[in-house]
């Protein structure tokens, strides 16, 4: 060593996987910055291969993956997309998650059964991530699963900002699809200009997926228009069942809100039509509006945008979300 200081700088790198490249994309505008160019390929017996067009040594990695369908391949591709960082000598790696994959068993209902939320967070430690971000959780939970910070952010302000834009609140009330939402259902209420509450009493067979009921409306909603939520649609039942029991209660109008649009079959056909005015999503997975008659897709992008650039610069994420509590 000569004695001359070695200076040192951060840097910001920002990686995409293959199932959400748009939202990616949309991410690094935000920041000003570009992708890291990435080879991603499947070979034959359907093994994924990666390698980055760059350097990574010293880095703090953001690794942006969106888990729709096959969500099998697409958390695989991450996994081995963080562990090549890691191999690569990068100073940090965040995982980044928008839709969090098998978030709906984070336990056991019964003997027998996995706990496979918990086995994804093993897996990104084992693969070398050091930070999970994840939006609007299935469960809180789910944050004690993984052995290192979670960032766990909010679409509420995206979603809310929008109804607020597009929706009078003189005549709203915001309802929970189920007793489970009710506590998240009071900071949308709050939100909305402190409207009043509806919950929907459903029934659920735990031995067949996506067999649920919804039975009755707890709560007033005659001649009121409703903000329907949820966190995430699959199948598209629980929410249609609601909007029919809410209709049958006399509600006016139903609008549907949820941060995680699954959509798998047959739910762009339920929801088209179970007589909701309007059901508005983000694109934490991948979205197309096509076939659909009332389909609002809003970005999610600049929130995550924020969040990285908080956690690069050790700021505060808190701050992105404070006053939700």
């Amino acid at each position: 060593m000569t004695g001359k200081k070695v200076e040192s700088h951060k840097d910001l790198k920002v990686f995409s996987g293959r199932a959400h490249p748009e939202l990616a994309e949309q991410v690094a505008r935000e920041l000003g910055i570009e992708l890291v160019p990435t080879t991603a390929r499947d070979f034959a017996n359907g093994e994924i291969f990666i390698r980055f067009g760059e350097s990574v040594r010293g880095s703090d990695c953001f690794v942006i993956q969106s888990h729709a369908q096959p969500l099998n391949k697409w958390l695989m591709e991450q996994l081995i997309m963080i562990d090549a960082l890691k191999r690569g000598s990068a100073k940090r790696i965040t995982a980044i998650l928008p839709f969090y994959p098998y978030a709906r068993q984070d336990k056991k209902h019964r003997g027998r059964e996995p706990i496979s939320a918990r086995l994804v967070a093993d897996l990104l430690t084992a693969a070398g991530a050091d930070r999970i971000v994840s939006v609007d959780l299935h469960t809180d939970q789910i944050q004690g699963f993984f052995d290192g910070p979670v960032d766990h952010m909010h679409a509420m302000p995206i979603l809310t900002d929008y109804i607020k834009s597009k929706y009078s609140l003189d005549n709203l009330v915001v309802v929970s699809p189920d007793a489970g939402r009710v506590k998240t259902a009071e900071k949308w209420a709050n939100t909305l200009g402190d409207a009043p509450m509806a919950f929907v009493h459903k029934t659920r067979d735990i031995d067949a997926a996506n067999q649920v009921v919804s039975n009755r409306v707890v709560g007033e909603v005659e001649g009121k228009d409703c903000v329907l939520l949820d966190d995430m649609i699959d199948t598209g039942g629980t929410i249609a069942g609601a909007v029919g029991v809410l209709k049958d209660a006399g509600a006016r109008s139903v609008v549907i809100a949820c941060t995680h649009g699954v959509f798998s079959d047959p739910a762009r056909e339920r929801l088209s039509t179970c007589g909701a005015e309007e059901i508005i999503t983000t694109d934490t997975l991948p979205q197309s509006t096509e076939g659909w008659k009332n389909l609002t897709v809003l970005s999610i992008a600049p929130l995550l945008a924020r969040t990285i650039h908080e956690i690069f610069e050790n700021g505060s994420v808190t701050t992105l979300f404070e006053g939700q509590a």
